[in-house]
């Protein structure tokens, strides 16, 4: 007897035999872009010690099979919530498969459960897969090492074609924006969850909203999530993290809690005057990243007619 069948992929293979087969490359299978995004801080001795001591014995075991989505709710930190639907395959339930894993800041921003304002497309009815496709979740066949790598990512320009505005006002702004600033940054509804303090594994979740220069675009502004790494993060493994500056303690991130007006489309001065929510020197995490300063922005002031 096979003790959880839905957990092998060969299994479900032979039915799938084509999603199975994307599916072992596919980053929610490998979750080698965890590895990849932390990696970079570590020496070639230390990276090993990675491999083999935390991600193959904390980051691995939160992997997805097909059954933790299908079937039952992954076990995450030792929890598990037992069937999704008693004994029965579900197809789909994005309530309880998606949120299982990304419940703890995503999926709560996105209906408005961590106590702002809920995503504008889930008040119009939409869920996860409405954008997030089949085939981003479950692969193409490629094995991508980070999930910007990933073609055909879901956009806002996917459906929010530019040059369709019905306001004159939005067609000017989302012009002069359009180079150098992201969507989120300008709708993201207020603050979302954060997490500071990584020390052993533990961190401390409260609101938090910050716009920053993107780690990734230098010429785009975006919104940031902390990425709560401290230098001593992994000090019980006996990693230092030779290189921790290598990398920041920002990432740009598509902050799932999206209003068409919020105070930054209303009034261009919560930007280019106020400064309001930008990364500055002093809401910095304490002992960070040293590249972190790069990430600061000042947006120039709007000049003024004579």
């Amino acid at each position: 007897m096979v003790k959880r069948p839905s957990n092998d992929l060969a299994l479900c293979g032979e039915c799938h035999q084509e999603i199975a087969a994307n599916y072992r490359k596919s980053l929610h299978y490998t979750t080698i872009g965890q590895r990849n995004r932390v990696i970079k801080r570590m020496s070639k001795e230390e990276a090993k010690i990675f491999d083999e001591k935390v991600f193959e014995k904390s980051c691995r075991s939160c992997h997805a099979s097909c059954g933790d989505c299908h079937v039952k709710s992954p076990a995450i930190a030792g929890v598990s919530l037992g069937l999704i639907n008693k004994h029965k395959f579900v197809r789909r339930d994005e309530g309880k498969t998606c949120a299982f894993c990304h419940g703890g800041r995503v999926y709560p921003e996105y209906t408005g459960e961590y106590g702002g304002n809920a995503d504008v497309h889930y008040q119009k009815g939409m869920m996860c897969m409405d954008c997030h496709t089949m085939d981003e979740l479950h692969g193409d066949g490629k094995a991508y090492q980070l999930k910007e790598e990933v073609r055909d990512r879901p956009r806002c320009t996917d459906c929010h074609e530019p040059g369709r505005e019905v306001k004159l006002t939005a067609r000017v702004g989302h012009l002069k924006h359009a180079q150098n600033a992201s969507c989120y940054a300008c709708h993201s509804a207020g603050e979302y969850r954060q997490c500071f303090n990584c020390h052993g594994g533990h961190s401390e979740a409260k609101p938090g909203f910050y716009i920053g220069t993107s780690p990734r675009n230098r010429r785009e502004i975006t919104t940031l999530r902390i990425i709560p790494t401290v230098r001593d993060t992994f000090k019980p493994y006996g990693i230092r993290q030779a290189n921790f500056d290598a990398l920041p303690n920002y990432w740009d991130a598509p902050i799932h809690n999206i209003r068409k007006r919020t105070e930054r489309t209303r009034n261009c001065d919560t930007c280019h005057e106020d400064r309001k929510g930008f990364l500055t020197m002093e809401t910095l995490l304490k002992d960070s990243s040293r590249v972190n300063l790069e990430l600061i922005k000042k947006p120039k002031p709007i000049p003024v007619s004579p």
